[in-house]
């Protein structure tokens, strides 16, 4: 269990998306849930999306948000299944420079407790690429909960100790620092 330390906290700009062919603004509660997360931890919402499960979108997205020096965090929601369709991992892991692998492993640990062996149909995995890191999850809002309280958090919070990823993130302006 990780501890909090008297280090200043770091909000981080992070970008949403949901990866959906039936998702709106409208019915979008995974992608919801997340935006309202990364606001209520004190963190910036830099972007939110809703993308057609396509190979080729999702990478057009996210390789954007990669390159741009306005997002440090991408969160994914959706297409880790396993129908014809769901693309996340295939379109993503290309673009990592590393993977997290314990990511998936431990988002499947506490999944099981939820949802039974039906968590080994989630394909949830993480990678850094060009100093951003990138957590995708299947498309529930039940998976986003799981994610965020059980790992996601406190990964993001540089006063989390030992460890955290935040001292792995390329520097982003803040709000603060904008003017």
């Amino acid at each position: 269990m990780a501890h909090l330390s008297q280090a200043d906290f770091v909000p981080l700009n992070i970008a949403v998306l949901t990866v959906s062919d039936t998702r709106t603004e409208a019915n979008d509660t995974s992608g919801q849930y997340l935006a309202e997360q990364v606001k209520a931890e004190g963190h910036l919402l830099a972007d939110k999306q809703i993308v057609k499960d396509d190979v080729y979108q999702l990478r057009a997205i996210v390789s954007q948000w990669i390159a741009s020096s306005e997002v440090q965090v991408i969160l994914i929601t959706g297409g880790t299944g396993f129908t014809g369709r769901d693309s996340t991992p295939e379109a993503l892991t290309p673009l990592f420079d590393k993977q997290v692998e314990g990511f998936g492993e431990l988002f499947r640990q506490l999944s099981y407790d939820e949802i039974g062996t039906s968590t080994i149909q989630s394909r949830a995995l993480a990678g850094f690429a060009n100093g951003t890191v990138i957590f995708c999850m299947p498309g529930s809002t039940g998976a986003c909960k799981t994610g965020w309280n059980g790992i996601i958090k406190e990964q993001l919070d540089a006063r989390c100790k030992p460890c955290n990823f935040v001292a792995h993130l390329k520097m982003a302006p803040t709000c603060e620092s904008r003017g």
